[in-house]
């Protein structure tokens, strides 16, 4: 299954069906009348958060949403049919913004919301409607009150409690096929992660969903390597998982980058809870990985964990700890099932 987090699309409401002129011709009624009925509402355009959904890839091959217009009004007094409401199922963090990109309209977080997002036009006045004392025989109707439209981006953040940041080769996907069963790709050069990847962790008996991003370098927030984009996957993470590699030959100063990425993103990501850990200290000896520690406590003002992704060395100790931050939005835990990997697939 492809992953797509961002979609532009098209919405139209339904228009209104145009009222009748009709009057009534009977046969033994002395005085016939006008009675012709109103047009029928025309359909709303309804966006419906579902569970299940992980990716707006869908929205690849169908870009264009039109509710159907009511139906007209008849004789008799007969109102038209109403037009079928359109229901758009999106997944749960999808958030529908303006076309411009400078409004969120929408923000769906629970599954199972549902907003009226463009209300249908309702039906014209049938010539019924308009008789009067002194105007017997009207012949005017209303046409229908016209559709809403607009053209839409829809832009996924995907509801995972914890998130890895790092720089590139930080061990990250390593770490996220260690305590989930991710399958996410693993290679020796950089930008091996280029999609966001979901994985849920299941620790002491409770489960909690990780979220993997491509690495952070220098710049990223003015487009450097991948950027910043995915960054918005990680906003309503309860906690951050920073891993720094132990090879790296400045750990202190691979730590601020990633941070300073991070700052100049914004949306609170520097105010979030973080867990940092020295990733692949199996390469290193006792000493070695003693002086690394410090330094990056310095740096961080945190503690420091040491850990070793590939091997296992410490992952007991992190999850603990991302479990203490995430308190109790992690759920008890459910009998473990396979699942499936999403590829990623640009706009």
């Amino acid at each position: 299954m492809h992953f797509l987090d961002q979609a532009k699309i098209y919405a139209c409401s339904g228009s209104g069906g145009p009222g009748a002129v009709s009057f009534r011709r009977e046969k033994f009624i002395e005085y016939g009348g006008p009675d012709g009925g109103n047009g029928g509402k025309g359909g709303d355009i309804i966006f419906e958060s579902v569970a299940g959904l992980n990716t707006l890839i869908d929205f690849r091959y169908t870009q264009h949403f039109r509710a159907p217009r009511g139906k007209g009004g008849s004789g008799s007094n007969r109102t038209g049919a109403g037009g079928d409401d359109l229901v758009i199922k999106v997944p749960v963090g999808t958030q529908v913004l303006s076309e411009d990109k400078q409004d969120v309209l929408l923000d769906f977080t629970k599954p199972g919301e549902r907003v009226v997002f463009l209300r249908g036009g309702d039906g014209g006045r049938g010539n019924a409607s308009y008789k009067t004392s002194t105007n017997r025989t009207p012949r005017q109707h209303g046409t229908g009150w016209p559709e809403q439209e607009a053209w839409l981006w829809l832009r996924l953040k995907l509801l995972a409690d914890a998130g890895l940041v790092g720089l590139p080769n930080a061990g990250k996907s390593t770490f996220i096929n260690q305590v989930t069963n991710a399958q996410a790709k693993v290679g020796e050069y950089a930008f091996t992660t280029t999609r966001p990847q979901l994985g849920v962790v299941r620790h002491h008996q409770r489960e909690f969903v990780v979220a993997d991003i491509p690495g952070l370098i220098k710049g990223a927030a003015e487009g450097a390597g991948i950027g910043d984009r995915f960054l918005g996957h990680i906003e309503r993470c309860q906690v951050l998982l920073h891993l720094v590699d132990a090879n790296d030959k400045y750990v202190a100063e691979s730590y601020r980058i990633v941070r300073d990425e991070l700052e100049n993103y914004g949306a609170g990501l520097t105010d979030k809870k973080v867990v940092v850990a020295l990733n692949k200290i199996d390469t290193l000896d006792d000493e070695l990985i003693a002086a690394l520690s410090g330094e990056l406590e310095e740096a961080s003002g945190a503690e420091v964990i040491p850990i070793s992704g590939a091997a296992g060395t410490g992952v007991d100790w992190v999850l603990d700890k991302l479990l203490d931050a995430i308190g109790d939005h992690a759920k008890v835990s459910a009998d473990d099932q396979g699942e499936d990997a999403i590829e990623w697939s640009p706009i």
